[in-house]
């Protein structure tokens, strides 16, 4: 029931950390790998790493807000394996501009920033989906996988443009898995998995100092983490695995958290 051999997976924003990490345990697994992003260079470097590991793999190059790029993305994918069985919508992020800084409040917020940031993580999760998802309505059949966040389950001070674009990819996703139940029927399923608190590229600077270490911030998530520590990238991979593939073929619009424990402990 966890076979994922010869499944076409597309995976936006592929070649960050965690993206980077399911890639490799999905070509592992026996998938064919379709890598989406804007860089060509980290792209074509994974695409060709995956290949080495045996895999049948593809960059395509494609901003995730781009509905014409992502088209043409979804007919180099269709015309060589004629099908796309799983999404992995990992593009996202946050911006510095949209970060409340210790010596300011909500109410100095970058407008435009903030904006940017609802735009990548929502929009550039919703266009992927309609795009793709397209494909799977006409197969009846795939697998979407959004990646939320444990600031949309709990108030993290700071990213607040972050969180509200993450609260919301909670809704979409419970929302597309009503739709796609309803207007495709039970073969295309709409996950999400939810993130506890991993160190990558675009959280470095507020997780660890200049030397490496903790800073105070992470210090504060390992503390009210039940495992008291950060999380490995390799430990989304059962999460990403068990949506990919035919074990939660009756489970849809879920958000599983990847926390921990974060989610369910106060602290005290």
């Amino acid at each position: 029931m966890f076979d994922l051999k010869d499944k076409v997976v597309v995976i936006t924003g592929g070649y960050g950390v965690l993206g980077a990490s399911m890639a490799r345990c999905l070509a592992e697994q026996g998938a064919h790998i379709v890598v989406v992003g804007r860089k060509a260079d980290k792209g074509e470097a994974l695409a060709t790493e995956l290949s080495a590991l045996g895999a049948e793999a593809l960059f395509c190059k494609a901003d995730v807000l781009d509905k014409e790029a992502l088209t043409t993305a979804r007919e180099a994918i269709v015309a060589k394996w004629g099908r796309i069985d799983v999404l992995v919508n990992a593009a996202g992020g946050n911006m510095p501009g949209a970060t409340i800084m210790p010596d300011k409040s909500f109410l100095d917020i970058d407008f435009s920033a903030f904006g940017d940031v609802v735009n990548l993580n929502l929009m550039g999760t919703v266009i992927p989906t309609v795009i793709f998802g397209e494909q799977m309505a006409k197969q009846k059949c795939g697998s979407i996988i959004n990646i939320s966040s444990m600031t949309a389950q709990r108030v993290v001070t700071r990213v607040v443009g972050y969180s509200a674009s993450k609260s919301a990819i909670d809704n979409f996703t419970r929302w597309m898995a009503v739709e796609m139940a309803k207007k495709v029927g039970e073969g295309v399923r709409v996950n999400a998995i939810a993130p506890g608190f991993f160190l990558t590229e675009q959280n470095r600077t507020l997780m660890t100092n200049p030397d490496g270490s903790l800073s105070d911030r992470a210090k504060d998530v390992v503390r009210v983490t039940p495992f008291g520590r950060l999380g490995r990238a390799e430990e989304l991979h059962g999460a990403v695995i068990f949506f990919a593939s035919d074990a939660s073929k009756f489970v849809t619009g879920t958000v599983l958290p990847v926390d921990g424990g974060f989610s369910i402990f106060s602290g005290v």
